[in-house]
């Protein structure tokens, strides 16, 4: 049996996928907006498995697949036998003899790992403790829609080195933009993940000097989701690091800014920032459904 094809980092795809899934997310968004009706997945279904909760990968995933005229069902640990200690592979085993490509949204990106090595369709990775893909795809759709492709320019990461954080090193390895990063000691990103795309990567301490310049500027929550008890040493050790005007002046004049969301206004980002002529954070939260639908399109036609 042919090997299904998954997406669970950026690394998955080569660099000219990358920009043809960016280039056909575009073309898709105004495909609907047109109105023009196109189901090549009609019949297809998308088994999505959260051990996470989620906003916009579900909406995103589920409206996708029905524009596309297939059908999405919805799995989560209460659901399912997998909250009840059936094991990762079982789980992929039986699911993917029923369903046509398979998303899943967890905590170790090993489990992710596990449910591929046994999976008979592609898997996504909706969320890993390691990664977050589908939002880069997304991010970058936004950043070529308002300023054409991101080759050679710079892009300042600010905050927590975390799993979007990892994501933007594998994007500027494939898409050739250098990222600057600044964390507060203790949270920057995997030591092996930097070593491997050094070459696009600079660390800071200051992010006055990471953002000095930068054409992109983004940011996430300091505590991500089953980080909830470290808020208070997180709070303490991201104080400097908000985003704010005070901030965003340091870039470049028509910089953008960029929040996966769900956002904290007066944490990571300040309300004028967030709220402001340069944050695209909307765009980019929409980008998800067409990113995705062409990620969809790719995977399995």
């Amino acid at each position: 049996m042919k090997q299904p094809r998954h997406f669970l980092s950026l690394l998955d795809i080569t660099a000219g996928e990358f920009r043809h899934l960016i280039t056909r997310a575009i073309e898709l968004k105004a495909m609907v907006r047109a109105g023009t009706l196109y189901e090549p997945l009609k019949n297809k279904t998308l088994g999505m498995v959260f051990e996470k909760s989620s906003t916009r990968t579900r909406v995103s995933f589920e409206t996708g697949m029905v524009q596309f005229g297939g059908s999405a069902i919805f799995l989560s640990p209460r659901d399912t036998q997998l909250g009840r200690g059936e094991p990762v592979e079982d789980s992929a085993r039986v699911l993917s003899r029923m369903v046509d490509v398979i998303m899943v949204r967890t905590y170790a990106h090993e489990t992710l790992e596990l449910f591929a090595a046994h999976s008979r369709v592609p898997v996504i990775n909706g969320l890993s403790d390691l990664f977050h893909p589908c939002q880069l795809l997304a991010d970058m759709q936004t950043y070529f829609e308002h300023r054409g492709d991101i080759a050679g320019k710079t892009v300042a990461w600010v905050g927590d080195g975390n799993n979007m954080c990892h994501s933007y090193i594998n994007a500027a390895h494939l898409l050739g933009f250098t990222l600057h990063i600044a964390s507060p000691p203790g949270y920057q990103p995997r030591q092996h993940l930097i070593q491997a795309s050094q070459a696009r990567i600079q660390l800071f301490a200051d992010p006055a000097e990471a953002v000095r310049g930068a054409d992109l500027v983004v940011t996430d929550v300091w505590a991500s989701m089953g980080q909830e008890d470290e808020n208070r040493e997180r709070r303490q050790a991201f104080r400097n690091y908000q985003v704010d005007q005070r901030l965003m002046s340091h870039a470049a004049p028509d910089a953008l800014f960029m929040h996966c969301l769900p956002a904290h206004r007066g944490e990571e980002v300040s309300a004028e920032v967030i709220d402001g002529g340069q944050s695209v954070v909307w765009d980019e939260a929409e980008n998800r459904l067409h990113a995705q639908k062409a990620l969809l399109e790719f995977l399995l036609t």
